[in-house]
């Protein structure tokens, strides 16, 4: 594999959970939110204790400020706070604002992630079958590792989010397990 040397460390990446579920498909994004977002708060909480790096990464509502603690203002207003209090970012949790559906794309992500000397990235977060898929396809073609905990990602269409498991797996090399396999107090391997 030719992954930069140093770069064994692990991060936590929670992708678009910062929300205000005002949108297309919000109807249909709920209630599989509702269903993770208890396992992502005790994940993102191991990761915390681990020191393991949690950087959130979400879109930007379209306001192109890039202040995190005013998306989160903002999700926290609206109706679905009971979504986003317990995935908040603390103190010590990274933001990089993203514009599109990849954590990648345009944002400082991949420099972050050196400076960290991370190699593997556990992807959490929504949705499963957009923006996760193709944050996957990015982290692979930068020879990170991929890890994916399939009781912690939400989706629209469970559907479309089985396939794009299987694509992460098979043709990315993703490690999809669930959110409890995850032990991020032993070193990265493969």
């Amino acid at each position: 594999m030719d992954r930069p040397a140093g770069t064994t460390g692990v991060a936590l990446v929670v992708i678009d959970m910062i929300n205000t579920y005002d949108h297309e498909d919000a109807e249909l994004l709920v209630p599989s939110v509702e269903r993770v977002v208890f396992v992502l708060a005790e994940l993102i909480g191991r990761a915390r204790s681990a020191e393991v790096p949690v950087i959130y990464a979400n879109d930007n509502f379209g306001l192109w400020r890039s202040h995190h603690g005013e998306l989160v203002d903002t999700a926290l207003a609206g109706p679905h706070a009971d979504l986003i209090e317990p995935i908040r970012p603390d103190d010590e949790s990274l933001f990089v604002v993203k514009a599109r559906h990849s954590v990648f794309y345009e944002t400082p992500l991949s420099y972050l992630l050196q400076r960290l000397n991370v190699g593997n990235v556990v992807l959490s977060g929504q949705v499963t079958e957009q923006c996760v898929l193709y944050s996957a396809l990015d982290a692979h073609i930068r020879h990170l590792r991929v890890t994916v905990p399939e009781d912690a990602v939400a989706s629209i269409h469970p559907h479309l989010a089985s396939a794009a498991l299987e694509m992460m797996e098979r043709n990315m090399g993703a490690r999809i397990t669930t959110a409890k396999e995850i032990d991020f107090t032993r070193p990265a391997t493969g």
